[in-house]
């Protein structure tokens, strides 16, 4: 047996994991391994079609022209079969002339395989969560919608196409959702009553945007999409006395998930104990901000969203130039603004589908992204009224020095499988991380009520680690959870249930954001710690943004050799027995 089948299948042993890194690739040089890459390059291909829609903006992948969701009881066969077919082919390469570096890329591929399973057989979202149809027919269309980009013929006949094919994604639904979970169901549900109305608004605003003479196939595309969702919502009304109330995976399949998908070296007690201190010293540290603002007035909201607007591409070009200069990182010179725009009509109707950002792709390094706003207002949720206020946290974590910074560079990185691959808690983390840094480091020092909004945001990161993991282990129902955020936070009470839902129906997001941002600062003390004098924050944040969509734990052990995480991850035969 290769020792690459040991390490996907049993556990990985110090003898394959501790030897000293290649020189000549560590730093990722050219010798990329072309077996590795051609596997990658295939399973990538493959996983741009298969891959769920979701509300996750990190994960958002650019479909193939003419693509369709598919999710017949046939199409879920296949796909466990070629997750299997994936997972052999690496087991069996012939690793002895890996570099480190293409040691890690390994592991990232093994990860991004597994994925899938976690998905279909562990999450099992196909066969238990009824709103992962709602993702897959009006999110598929959420998909093109959010695009910032002018409509062009190819992006029109593509939402028509998605439209159209909605009847069929339900139809394998009411086959496919043989063990239903009921608050999935309420919620996705509630989501859907208002679904005729929102439809016919995003009509009236798309219908501009189409030739006249096309307008009779754009509204009878729309009517059939939304027949098919009322059809839908009153299937699952009819179902509900069928449903399970239990929706919790347990601990065994949540220490799979972290061992095997999201490649972190901890228990889920272990990151109990991470989040409930991380969530005392914000609230410390928010109690000391707010005492010492007792007599500073709070922050006004925007007049207008065009003032807002202005403001935040101030910000943004006042963080580039923050970052240069207080020599925290290197800004490219080719990264594209991050901006803020009001929500498009046609998208504001189904804008709680997901994020409403476009962070472009890695096909559209030349475009801008941008993030899109509502009026400011006292009654917007949570962050879109802390974002009314200041625009800069958000700019930091959504734009620069976050997501849109660190994807633009990882979908530039020469080696394709760190283009492909993303981690939740590398992502979130470096986004979450990126606030602090930029706070401590001096940018919000005139502006001390901003510095309250961060650390409001460091509480609920710390909070959602721990509501996840809790509900995961059945600790919490969704209202209890719900109830938990908005007194502790405190948030909006929808805010809180959104949220919590997410959590509930893809458990290990929520972890993201506090393990990500601890695993930096560890990752930072060491090898400052190891560099005897000689540390760059430039340089360690420039190859962290660089390396952004590969988990913390693979990159301390590439960069540093501390291979005590990696030793960490164990992985197991099957994926875990799971109790529904």
């Amino acid at each position: 047996m290769r020792h690459w089948l040991i390490i996907l299948f049993l556990l990985i042993p110090p003898s394959t994991l501790l030897a000293q890194p290649d020189s000549a690739n560590s730093g990722r040089g050219p010798g990329l391994n072309p077996e590795l890459q051609r596997l990658a390059a295939d399973f990538f291909s493959w996983r741009s079609k298969q891959q769920p829609a979701s509300e996750d903006d990190v994960s958002r992948v650019e479909r193939p022209p003419g693509w369709l969701p598919a999710w017949s009881r046939e199409d879920l066969a296949v796909y466990r079969a070629k997750y299997a077919y994936y997972l052999e082919e690496l087991a069996g390469m012939d690793s002895s002339s890996f570099s480190r570096a293409d040691e890690v890329d390994a592991m990232l591929l093994a990860s991004a395989i597994r994925r899938v399973a976690w998905e279909l057989d562990i999450l099992a979202e196909p066969n238990r969560n009824p709103m992962f149809y709602v993702q897959q027919t009006l999110g598929s269309v959420f998909e093109l919608l959010i695009l910032s980009t002018p409509w062009t013929d190819e992006r029109r006949a593509e939402l028509m196409s998605r439209l159209q094919h909605f009847p069929v994604t339900l139809k394998h639904a009411e086959t496919n959702l043989t063990e239903p979970v009921l608050p999935f169901a309420l919620a996705t549900i509630e989501s859907l009553m208002p679904v005729e109305e929102q439809l016919q608004a995003m009509q009236r605003a798309l219908l501009p945007e189409w030739a006249e003479e096309n307008h009779g196939e754009l509204e009878a595309a729309i009517q059939t999409a939304s027949t098919a969702l009322a059809e839908y919502r009153l299937w699952l009304q009819k179902n509900l006395q069928s449903m399970s109330a239990e929706f919790a995976i347990g601990m065994e399949a949540y220490q799979w998930f972290l061992a095997n998908v999201a490649l972190i070296p901890y228990t889920p007690d272990e990151l109990l104990a991470q989040g409930r201190q991380a969530f005392s010293r914000a609230t410390t540290l928010e109690a000391l901000q707010q005492n010492r603002n007792a007599d500073t007035p709070e922050l006004p909201i925007f007049s207008t969203a065009q003032e807002q607007i202005a403001v935040s591409a101030s910000n943004e070009q006042e963080i580039r130039s923050f970052l240069e200069n207080q020599q925290l990182m290197t800004v490219p010179p080719w990264l594209k603004n991050y901006r803020k725009r009001i929500t498009p009509a046609w998208l504001e109707p189904v804008a709680w589908l997901g994020a409403c950002n476009d962070l472009t792709s890695a096909n559209r390094l030349e475009d801008e992204a941008f993030s899109y706003i509502q009026e400011p207002s006292g009654e917007l949720p949570y962050f879109r009224f802390a974002t009314a206020r200041d625009p800069r946290p958000m700019i930091i974590h959504e734009g620069i020095p976050g997501h849109h910074f660190q994807l633009a560079q990882s979908w530039a990185h020469p080696d394709p499988i760190r283009q492909q691959f993303f981690n939740s808690a590398a992502n979130e983390g470096i986004a979450f991380y990126a606030e602090e840094m930029l706070l401590q480091a001096g940018l919000l020092d005139f502006s001390p009520r901003s510095r309250e909004i961060v650390y409001s945001f460091m509480g609920l990161r710390a909070l959602l680690l721990e509501v996840d993991i809790k509900l995961a282990q059945g600790d919490f129902s969704i209202e209890q959870a719900a109830e938990y955020l908005e007194k502790s936070v405190p948030m909006d009470k929808q805010s809180a249930l959104q949220q919590v839902e997410l959590l509930a129906q893809r458990p290990g997001q929520g972890i993201s954001y506090q393990v990500g941002k601890l695993q930096i600062e560890k990752f930072l003390g060491d090898a400052r710690l190891m560099s005897a004098g000689d540390f760059s924050l430039r340089d360690f944040h420039d190859a962290l943004m660089r390396n952004g969509n590969v988990p913390i734990a693979l990159q301390r052990w590439e960069a540093l050799d501390l291979a005590d995480e990696i030793q960490g991850l164990k992985t197991l035969v099957q994926p875990p027995t799971v109790p529904y």
